[in-house]
């Protein structure tokens, strides 16, 4: 009887493992199926659009004629293969192709025939890695260094459309822009968020909407910790690239006193510990006092000797950068950032970052007139 029980317990297992391979099997033909058709597709829009242009006079836009052919062919195109073919799904064909035409060679066009199709596919995610419908909100971003910069990200961090479209309306780039100097706005835009120095994790301001928490209520320290842990993966996905979470309410003893840590994270890519302390209110310089004493702790009795110093981050409603100045030594490993309860107005975002841009300009200026007096 043993011996049965055995027998079937190891066909059992021997199963168990024979359907997960075959199920790792399926599904990785499926994804290999989506990501195929999902290319065809986008190249297929992209030839189309390019044919549009073509016979709009070489590429040359003729407002009135353009709306009258896009019309007509979207009547002729619907009347035979049905839904998809709307004028304004031409018209983001068209302006994907115009905004796109750079990226292929000139001479790059569809075959004909299925197999011509596919084979043109190969090869193609390194061009165009992500859906239609995210190229097509892409395309209605006017600024090429800001496009260029979201469809790096959506690429690199597998986003969902909604996820895309969440990231832009919470003005990524121009909070990420805020915390980097000139070379490193350019590098955004080029490369992406490339995580290689504490400076690259940090935003400005830091969105936090999906807490749900309304902006006029009261609520406390506590409410808006235990909001972040009920919305923990959105909270990860605020921060950015990296980050694991550790503790919620991280004890430590220090000379027979207990603190605590509101939030502990760590980032993988850069190797430290991160630490997070909520603020509802304005900053204080206790508040920059108690975080540099959390991060020391960590820093000489928590922290491997391999690993890189642990950053402390405050989030708070409202920072004085003067008194962060003054009261944290040079170099600290130490950032106080505001958060928002609420999706930024872009122009507010981008009116802070003109602003920014001219204050480093103004900084080289003066270093740059300081350097050559010295000089003569």
């Amino acid at each position: 009887m043993r011996k049965q029980i055995k027998s079937a317990k190891t066909k059992t297992t021997a199963d168990s493992a024979l359907f997960k391979e075959i199920r790792a099997l399926i599904m990785a033909s499926r994804n290999a199926v989506v990501r195929n058709i999902n290319a065809v597709q986008v190249m297929t829009s992209f030839e189309i659009g390019r044919r549009i242009v073509e016979h709009e006079q070489q590429g040359e836009n003729r407002a009135e004629y353009g709306k009258a052919l896009l019309k007509a062919l979207s009547n002729s195109l619907t009347a035979e293969f049905g839904k998809g073919f709307s004028r304004s799904n031409l018209q983001n064909m068209r302006n994907f192709y115009v905004t796109y035409r750079n990226r292929l060679p000139e001479k790059c066009q569809m075959p004909s025939g299925k197999s011509g199709v596919i084979e043109k596919t190969k090869g193609l995610s390194e061009k165009f890695s992500l859906s239609w419908s995210q190229y097509v909100f892409l395309i209605g971003i006017k600024d090429d260094d800001v496009r260029s910069f979201y469809e790096i990200e959506a690429a690199n961090n597998s986003w969902t459309l909604p996820e895309l479209t969440r990231q832009y309306n919470s003005g990524l780039y121009e909070r990420l822009a805020l915390s980097r100097d000139k070379d490193g706005v350019r590098k955004l835009a080029k490369e992406g968020q490339v995580v290689s120095k504490q400076e690259d994790l940090i935003k400005e301001p830091y969105i936090l909407e999906f807490l749900g928490l309304d902006e006029k209520a009261k609520y406390s320290e506590s409410d808006l910790e235990s909001a972040i842990i009920d919305k923990l993966e959105q909270f990860l996905l605020e921060l950015g690239k990296g980050f694991l979470f550790e503790a919620r309410q991280k004890r430590f003893t220090f000379d027979e006193e207990h603190f605590y840590v509101d939030l502990v994270f760590y980032n993988r890519l850069l190797g430290c510990y991160v630490l997070i302390d909520l603020k509802i209110g304005k900053i204080t310089h206790q508040d920059l006092g108690q975080m540099q004493m959390y991060v020391n702790y960590f820093d000489r009795y928590v922290k491997m000797e391999k690993e890189k110093p642990t950053i402390g981050i405050i989030l708070c409603r409202k920072k004085h950068d003067a008194l962060v100045e003054i009261t944290l030594p040079e170099g600290a490993n130490i950032h106080a950032r505001e958060y928002r309860l609420y999706l930024p107005s872009k122009v507010e975002l981008k009116r802070k970052l003109i602003e920014w841009t001219k204050e480093q300009e103004a900084r080289g200026e003066i270093f740059t007139r300081a350097i050559t007096t010295k000089t003569n």
